[in-house]
């Protein structure tokens, strides 16, 4: 166990390498989470004064998106300074203070790191277009027009539109997966991957106990800028892209994913194995493959120590879903760590995905029962533990680029970022004293955190009993799972560690069912998760609520 000088002084590094392992980490939204300085958008401070909040949720760590200095054109995940922070959120004394308080209560900290692109005001980016001979040249994607001067190849940009851009002095077009102020870092230099990871060191000796990768899987590109074929009709309902852009409508096979990206994530890993107890989560979003990427990048523990897709975050709430997946899962990533999630800061809240009937309780109590029951770690998205519905933002308040882009048939990503709710009867729900940057929408005060503390019955309550639950039972946290058969809408599964197993059994639909204990298994019901299914004097009937879930100890 190594200890690191930091400026928040000395940070003891956890003797325990595998912490990460079935932890709950929550996600902060720093934009939308609390503003102390009367701007209108939250900042480090904010997290600090809010660090109570989380640690009575009962999560293990929080993970913290961008908020190091940026233009703001795609907020925050535009890099223009990586060892800087954003005088928007404060200074880099604020965000030492916040891991000092937030060590101090036992949560670890993971922060975002954008490596696959930086925005085009970063240094790196203005040398790197200043000529075709500089030092840093080769650091960006960049490559020649057709010679009818349209772009290289056919490659699409998940906001829409080519995927190049032209610039003006090198008469070159270069590649931008995103915006095209978020221009493509070239890993195939790798003086470009050294200063990378140079980054993630600056942060490493801060104490930083992890890091989110965002879209890792699209670090590195083909050399040769194949076009990419067109993908199945069926792989084109993804929830990367919404419907109404192509993006889906191409395989993209040459664009990420490619096989020398394996060789970085094990630089990476090796920098990180320097400094113990330290984790990375990925992003992959690679359509059909997204398993199998998922698989190669978290084998063999020289790489990511667990990845997520966005196999959750589809509008699919069904009890074939799940087994599917995690089935599918189970079978091709192997020794590879999942780490589910079912929201965050760039798709639709699942409880109005999934609460097609407006029972937003009901859904958001059972899927916290899912999602704190499954094999893995998992990832807890801010105000999802007061069961928040995706907000309604009017076009004049939009603020996402990528939803301005595709009005009105895709209203972008704004509606799940909006701020989040602390006093039902403060300004602007005890967010900001000030006009927020999105508006506070008026449903969301009911569900504020003043209210749901004293409400036993409330969704905070629920999922701040069910994270209990999960860390008292080892088969939760860390166990094996195998499926159960069971009727239609129940999803029933066995989770085994440590000498102890747990029967889970959760109704997905709204009018309740009845589970048979399989022949031969005994079980008698555990409590202190706040569900109210039943088993019988026998031992061979559970009978569930509508959305409702039971567990059960297996002798």
């Amino acid at each position: 166990m190594n200890d690191v000088v930091s400026g928040a002084g000395i940070v003891s590094r956890t003797a325990d390498a595998d912490w990460w392992r079935g932890a709950v980490i929550y996600q902060i939204y720093p934009r939308s989470f609390q503003d102390t300085d009367g701007d209108g958008v939250g900042d480090l401070k904010g997290i600090t004064a809010r660090l109570d909040h989380i640690a009575a949720l009962g999560v293990d760590a929080i993970w913290i998106s961008p908020f190091f200095k940026s233009p703001m054109k795609d907020f925050g995940y535009d890099v223009s300074d990586y060892c800087a922070v954003d005088p928007l959120f404060g200074t880099l004394e604020d965000f030492d203070h916040l891991i000092a308080e937030a060590h101090a209560r036992n949560i670890k900290v993971t922060i975002d790191q954008v490596l696959s692109h930086t925005s085009d005001q970063h240094a790196w980016f203005k040398e790197s277009r200043s000529s075709k001979t500089n030092a840093k040249a080769d650091w960006f994607v960049w490559a020649d027009a057709k010679p009818d001067g349209t772009p290289p190849n056919n490659w699409l940009s998940i906001f829409g539109g080519s995927a190049w851009e032209w610039d003006t002095t090198r008469c070159q077009y270069y590649l931008h997966n995103f915006l095209t102020t978020q221009p493509d870092v070239n890993f195939h230099s790798k003086a470009a991957q050294d200063a990378l990871l140079d980054s993630v060191e600056f942060w490493l000796k801060r104490g930083v106990d992890g890091f989110r990768l965002d879209t890792v899987n699209f670090y590195v590109h083909s050399q040769g800028l194949e076009d990419n074929p067109p993908s199945k009709l069926e792989d084109r309902n993804s929830p990367e892209a919404p419907a109404v852009n192509p993006y889906n409508w191409q395989d993209h096979i040459h664009d990420k994913s490619q096989p020398e990206n394996l060789e970085f994530l094990k630089r990476l890993r090796a920098l990180l194995d320097r400094y113990p107890g330290q984790t990375t989560v990925g992003e992959i979003g690679d359509g059909p493959r997204s398993l199998r990427t998922m698989a190669a990048y978290t084998a063999g523990g020289d790489k990511l120590h667990m990845c997520y897709t966005f196999d959750f975050l589809s509008p699919i709430f069904t009890k074939e879903h799940f087994v599917n997946r995690i089935k599918a899962f189970e079978a091709i990533v192997g020794d590879g760590w999942p780490c589910w999630a079912f929201s965050n800061h760039d798709i639709v809240r699942h409880v109005s995905r999934w609460a097609t009937d407006g029972d937003y309780d009901g859904v958001a109590k059972l899927a916290a029962g899912i999602l704190l029951s499954l094999r893995g770690s998992v990832c807890l998205y801010q105000g999802e533990e007061l069961g928040l519905t995706e907000a309604d933002i009017a076009y004049e308040d939009l603020q996402d680029p990528y939803g301005i882009r595709f009005w009105p048939e895709y209203k972008g990503r704004d509606g799940c970022r909006t701020p989040m709710v602390w006093e039902s009867n403060g300004a602007h729900a005890g967010f900001s004293s000030a006009k927020p940057w999105l508006p506070v929408p008026q449903e969301h005060v009911a569900r504020a955190v003043n209210r749901e503390t004293s409400d036993r019955a409330s969704v905070l309550a629920h999922y701040r009993r069910m994270i209990a639950f999960r860390k008292a039972h080892p088969a939760l946290r860390s166990g094996s799972i195998a499926f159960v058969d069971s009727p239609a809408d129940v999803l029933a599964f066995v989770r085994e560690a440590d000498g102890e197993k747990v029967l889970c059994v959760f109704d997905l639909a709204h009018g309740g069912a009845s589970f048979a204990v399989p022949a031969g298994m005994k079980v008698t019901a555990l409590d202190g998760h706040g569900f109210t299914a039943t088993l019988d004097a026998t031992g061979r009937t559970v009978s569930l609520g509508g959305r409702d879930a039971f567990f059960g100890k297996i002798a």
